[in-house]
């Protein structure tokens, strides 16, 4: 899909940086809109819904964080790619940014070509669809009622943890998720278990894969977590 179909939305303070993004963009064939605060930057999203953001972490009146964490909890926008432009680079601040929603995190400064390379990724990011019970991202699908699931077409025998912790990393598809948000929504948060158990459970999951398929299809974010990947 040529980049002159998706539509950006730029919430940043700062004219300048804005204004640069946008022209960089534009000459790519994006359509841009620029909101200059996090109010405006709600209702810009939620007015337009734009195809992916561009979102600053310091920015008046509502924060990029908390921005996200609305735009994650309304149906329309929960979907759309978020990516978060911050001069804060300290770990904490990224595993809290991906723990929120964001799709992804760039540290200022950074250069133009990277941010567009991020853009065009994540704009390719996989979608999870769901048709009469069964769950698909890409080549893996995953039956609900029959608790069957098959890669490339054929079918691997994942345990209950292994089925729904699949089932989680493909219904946020190109979503980097935490090894906390897999605890809390594969095991629950009053679970006694430490984030280690995840890593485990992803090995299995990972091995069961390779039988049928030598793609890697789950990606280590490391010090953050997993996301699934697309082709």
């Amino acid at each position: 899909m040529s980049s002159f179909q998706h539509s950006v939305l730029i919430i940043e303070d700062e004219p300048n940086q804005a204004e640069l993004i946008r022209y960089n963009l534009e000459s790519e064939g994006y359509r841009v809109a620029i909101a200059c605060d996090g109010e405006d930057g709600l209702i810009q999203a939620m007015e337009t819904i734009p195809d992916i953001i561009l979102l600053d972490w310091m920015i008046p009146k509502v924060s990029g964080i908390e921005v996200c964490r609305h735009l994650r909890k309304i149906e329309s926008t929960t979907e759309i790619p978020i990516i978060l432009l911050t001069a804060r680079s300290e770990e904490s601040d990224k595993v809290r940014a991906l723990d929120i929603g964001a799709d992804d995190y760039i540290t200022k400064p950074y250069s133009i070509k990277e941010l567009l390379a991020r853009v065009r990724a994540a704009l390719r990011r996989p979608v999870a669809i769901t048709i009469k019970n069964q769950v698909i991202v890409d080549e893996v699908v995953v039956d609900l009622n029959k608790h069957v699931v098959k890669v490339q077409n054929h079918e691997i025998n994942l345990g209950p943890t292994e089925f729904k912790l699949l089932l989680e990393l493909m219904k946020n598809a190109g979503r980097v998720l935490s090894r906390d948000q897999l605890l809390d929504k594969v095991w629950g948060i009053s679970a006694n278990v430490d984030t280690r158990t995840v890593d485990v459970h992803i090995g299995r999951l990972r091995k069961l894969i390779r039988l049928v398929s030598n793609r890697s299809l789950i990606t280590t974010v490391r010090g953050f977590g997993y996301s699934l990947n697309s082709k």
